[in-house]
């Protein structure tokens, strides 16, 4: 079975009790409103990460991760 974690509105912010949960999935789905790059570092460190962006992100976040 795979686990796949799904997340959004992280706005820049990412606790480190949410990393240790986010860390037992094959998988994670940011569906928006990243808000600063250094949370998709923290994601991709744990597991693979897939994402779109949202109405606050920026265009760096934008480019890499499509609204589709």
């Amino acid at each position: 079975m795979i686990r796949v974690g799904v997340i959004s509105d992280t706005h820049g912010y990412m606790d480190e009790k949410i990393l240790e949960h986010l860390g037992k999935c094959h998988e994670v789905w940011h569906a928006g409103d990243i808000g600063d790059t250094k949370v998709v570092d923290q994601l991709q460190s744990i597991a693979s990460f897939r994402a779109v962006y949202g109405n606050i992100d920026v265009q760096n976040v934008r480019v890499q991760y499509p609204q589709k």
